[in-house]
């Protein structure tokens, strides 16, 4: 499919605004009208363009949201949970240990000093949430970032 410039603005902007407002509660119908598109036009062409669905780009920025917020360590991983927009602390969860390799509790309670030694530009990197692979596929998990990273 051809590329339109108009769409992909129109795209960008619903993308935008899931980056700015992640806490809110926003849905697919939302977004796409914020895009001016059909809901299955919207969730279609977002696919095509970012290679993920619209519901998989928010929950992604949610949950990095929730690791600052876990790393800080002055919440609990309840009030993360409701910090970031999710409405359910179990589907939070879930998703949370499906991309990041451990539950939220386990994330808060263990040291980030490691980051520490991270230039601040470089720590949204190392610390985005990445898709866990099968074991035979191996991982793309934030502790392997962070060993690049010092490298």
């Amino acid at each position: 499919m051809s590329v339109d410039l108009d769409e992909l603005r129109r795209l960008r902007r619903a993308r935008d605004r899931m980056d700015r407002e992640y806490a809110e509660p926003l849905d697919v119908p939302a977004l796409a009208r914020t895009a001016l598109m059909s809901t299955a036009h919207f969730s279609r062409r977002f696919r095509d363009v970012y290679a993920e669905t619209p519901y998989s780009y928010l929950m992604t920025r949610r949950i990095e949201r929730a690791k600052e917020l876990l790393r800080r360590g002055e919440l609990s991983v309840t009030e993360v949970c409701f910090a970031v927009g999710c409405q359910s602390l179990g589907s939070f969860s879930t998703r949370f240990t499906e991309l990041v390799g451990e539950t939220p509790s386990a994330y808060r309670a263990r040291g980030h000093d490691d980051l520490w030694a991270i230039p601040s530009c470089q720590t949204m990197v190392v610390t985005r949430p990445r898709r866990r692979r099968s074991p035979r596929g191996g991982s793309s998990g934030s502790r392997e970032a962070l060993a690049a990273a010092r490298a």
